[in-house]
């Protein structure tokens, strides 16, 4: 089968990157459309041999006559104003379609607040799709709660290559070197994208309560120069390490720059999925993490034992304090990669995205299984 992909943009990030692991696991012939910002992910599929066009955000007629002319049997969405976009493009175009939501918080998408249009507009075009794909049951259940019917929704986690991630002594050295973090240290660390919604400031004030631990941040975003500013009205600057954007300049990649940590910590406000928590997991780091879906949603019994859950609101930053002066007391360890970090394996998404394709269209598809390439495409990424 033939699938057309449409999303608002093709930056580093988790969603953009998420696509291009995806693709090369997913068995159908695809190519790519943005809407806006052809950048890092967009090079890295276009040398996967996926073909990407450009259209810009005033681009219906011409997205509509693409996906008629170009013989497409579904029409798959990505973020916000894609699914806005394509999902009214496939139905001029008498096409199925899908959209994955990949953002949706509780009251934000795509790190934006909620207005009543945004929802108002989100569920008029959402008639228009054949079906909706949440990242997570909690994404299920918020899309739910908006009045989404549940025959509609279809739950496919964001998976992960976990072999990619694996823990390697000799890269630990490499990037701690090219980091500068001394070869000993205590070392915090955060992936994601330096916006306010990932309470960077939470985890800059808790190891600035530790002394002697260093914390290494990896993303890019408009947090960057305040959260440089925090550091030096904390007096910690000289611990603190800015990575940037992991794969892009020179800078180490994800495994990398996961294998110079001695515990992750994820403070996010809210999470659509929380897939940097899952990759310090496959990389053996005791995590300690807000909310997440994929942790949260786990049975009881399959919750890592790797991972701590923050819950206090009115002091974070005593909470995580303390959850890292523990951590650290009983010295740096790798764990064992945890049993349920498999059911995010990035082959068992594709083969799940591929019965929803076959519902959307009702009948069973085919196609020919992608070759993976190297390198892994998780590894260049700001979430």
């Amino acid at each position: 089968m033939k699938v057309l992909h449409v999303i608002t943009g093709l930056g580093v990030g988790g969603a953009e990157q998420q696509l291009r692991l995806l693709l090369r696991h997913l068995p159908a012939r695809c190519d790519v459309v943005t809407l806006t910002n052809p950048g890092a992910v967009a090079e890295g599929l276009r040398l996967d041999g996926v073909r990407v066009r450009h259209l810009g955000m005033r681009c219906l007629p011409r997205l509509a006559r693409l996906v008629r002319q170009g013989g497409y049997d579904l029409v798959h969405t990505h973020l916000y104003r894609a699914c806005v976009y394509g999902r009214i493009a496939a139905r001029l175009a008498r096409t199925a379609s899908v959209a994955t939501e990949h953002s949706l918080g509780r009251a934000e998408i795509e790190g934006r607040p909620l207005t009543r249009g945004t929802r108002a507009l989100y569920l008029r075009t959402e008639r228009l799709g054949s079906a909706t794909v949440a990242v997570s049951d909690t994404v299920a259940g918020r899309l739910r709660d908006w009045g989404v019917p549940a025959a509609r929704i279809h739950t496919v986690p964001n998976g992960i290559d976990a072999a990619a991630f694996r823990f390697d002594g000799g890269r630990r050295r490499v990037a701690r070197a090219l980091l500068g973090l001394p070869e000993d240290a205590f070392v915090v660390g955060g992936v994601g994208r330096l916006v306010p919604g990932k309470r960077f400031d939470v985890t800059l004030r808790a190891v600035a309560a530790l002394p002697g631990a260093w914390l290494l941040l990896a993303g890019s975003g408009p947090e960057a120069g305040p959260l440089r500013a925090l550091a030096g009205r904390l007096g910690v600057a000289d611990r603190v390490r800015f990575a940037g954007e992991c794969g892009v300049d020179g800078a180490p990649d994800v495994p990398a720059v996961l294998g110079a940590m001695d515990v992750f910590v994820s403070a996010s406000r809210e999470e659509s999925f929380g897939l940097a928590v899952v990759e310090a997991l496959c990389a053996g780091l005791p995590v300690v993490h807000g909310p997440c879906p994929a942790v949260d949603d786990l049975l009881p019994g399959q919750v890592p034992d790797g991972a701590t859950r923050l819950r206090s609101r009115a002091d974070p930053v005593a909470e995580l304090t303390a959850a890292l002066r523990h951590r650290w007391a009983g010295g740096p360890r790798r764990l064992p990669v945890p049993r349920a970090v498999d059911r995010y394996d990035i082959r068992l998404s594709g083969r799940r995205l591929m019965d929803v394709y076959a519902h959307a269209l009702g009948s069973p598809v085919t196609g020919d299984a992608p070759t993976p390439k190297s390198p892994t495409p998780s590894t260049r990424r700001a979430h």
